[in-house]
């Protein structure tokens, strides 16, 4: 049996199941919703905490002291309520991919969250002491980052519940003719009174039992054990190996694992929103090295396996027709992220030799860069999310000045550096098939 066929049947089968559970795919496509949030947030962010000091001396001494205030006010309604939009965002898909009426389970998701968490906040005037419960509010720590996890299994149970009675019908039915809203509505009566009583019985236990609530429990028990793990080498490395591995077998790994570890590394964005907002955006202040735009911007740094070294070797160095041509056309997209002609072009998928280097190089160079914050060569990342269409380079400006535009060049460099070897064995086997291919095609015309 060739390799080739026991990666097909042994291998890819086992990965199809996991990829394709539903909590799996609810979570992958519904942490989508976010996006929009994150990438514009991040913007005002980026011109509120800009960082050239000259810009920001500039706005205060014209607009005055208060002048980014209402750029905050733009993170603070888009970053800072992420879990609210993603646990809406995945009960929708979950439901949806049931076949149910989905829009009642994204409500239900959310005031099933909003039932668990503790309506108060701690507040500590000025020149007290003492901090003070301030009841009737709705706390923000909880709606963005550190609420991520419970939001996403808030959504799955909620989602899940709500199909299932809607299955078995347990809904109130309303005679034909009835507007298509009205029949919504009423349908997910039963379902949201089961679901509601046993959410406040959930509330009661965390407050009554524990003085506390199951976000906050959530959050200490799970969450932070997972973004700390997360914002590690050995994390950094699982990230960066699974996206190539997955790709190997023709499974969008960016799309895959990027859904998945979003839960984490958006709460680890967030975190480091909040401090480069307060000015103390350094590791001293707990600021995380693998955030998102570690992912977006070098681990999928010219998409999936920084093949962007790779397309560059091709366009300047190939020898056969084959390579080069390919060259030519993936590198305009490939500049802009996208690089499926290289990897079904060239071929990577499925290609053992390929493969190596394929999965190597994001490793290589997830452990360079986070070794670089970490001895601080570079600083951590603040809450500049560039949209990942942004080409290599001016992301990196984007993101944290020259020293990240320098950085991506260095990957880009290096990554070409650890395919060259490899691309030179299928280079020099395409371009002997050419000129095979030629002679053939020479003797065969001399024999006419």
């Amino acid at each position: 049996m060739s390799l080739n066929q026991t990666l097909n049947e042994k291998v890819v089968p086992v990965v199809m199941k996991f990829v394709n559970l539903k909590g799996v795919q609810a979570l992958k496509d519904g942490m989508l919703y976010t996006l929009p949030l994150n990438i514009i947030g991040s913007m005002f962010l980026l011109v509120a905490a800009f960082p050239l000091k000259a810009f920001t001396d500039f706005c205060a001494s014209t607009f005055g002291p208060n002048w980014n205030d209402p750029l905050y006010k733009v993170q603070n309604g888009t970053m800072s309520i992420m879990a609210l939009v993603a646990v809406m965002g995945m009960a929708y898909v979950y439901a949806k991919n049931e076949g149910v009426e989905p829009f009642s389970s994204a409500v239900l998701s959310l005031s099933t969250f909003l039932i668990i968490t503790n309506d108060w906040v701690e507040f500590t005037p000025e020149g007290a002491t003492e901090a003070f419960k301030v009841g009737s509010v709705i706390p923000r720590d909880w709606m963005g980052g550190k609420g991520m996890i419970t939001a996403i299994l808030v959504s799955l149970v909620v989602a899940w519940a709500y199909s299932l009675m809607i299955k078995k019908d347990m809904r109130i039915k309303m005679p034909e003719g009835v507007p298509e809203g009205v029949v919504n509505g009423f349908s997910a009566l039963i379902p949201a009174a089961v679901i509601f009583i046993v959410a406040d019985i959930v509330y009661a236990v965390f407050k009554f039992g524990f003085n506390s609530s199951l976000v906050e429990v959530i959050y200490k028990i799970v969450q932070q054990p997972l973004q700390m793990a997360s914002d590690s080498p050995f994390g950094a490395v699982i990230i960066a190996f699974f996206v190539p591995f997955l790709w190997f077998f023709g499974i969008h790994g960016g799309v895959t694992v990027g859904g998945m570890v979003g839960s984490l590394l958006t709460p680890n964005t967030a975190d480091n929103a909040l401090l480069q907002a307060a000015g103390t955006l350094d590791l001293a202040h707990g600021a995380h090295i693998v955030t998102q735009q570690f992912y977006d911007n070098f681990i999928n740094l010219a998409g999936s396996g920084q093949t962007l070294g790779l397309t560059m070797a091709m366009l300047f160095l190939a020898k056969s027709a084959q390579y080069k041509q390919l060259g030519r056309l993936a590198i305009t997209p490939n500049l802009f992220n996208i690089n499926e002609p290289i990897l079904f072009g060239t071929p990577i998928v499925l290609n053992p030799i390929m493969g190596v280097p394929f999965i190597i190089v994001p490793v290589v160079n997830a452990l360079l860069l986070y070794f670089a914050i970490a001895t601080e060569l570079l600083p951590p990342m603040g809450g500049q999310l560039p949209p990942w269409t942004v080409p290599p380079v001016l992301s990196g400006l984007i993101i944290g000045g020259w020293k990240y535009a320098v950085m991506q060049f260095v990957v880009i460099a290096l990554g070409g550096l650890i395919y060259l070897p490899f691309f030179k064995k299928i280079d020099a086997m395409a371009y002997a098939d050419e000129i095979a291919a030629k002679n053939a095609h020479a003797d065969a015309g001399v024999q006419a």
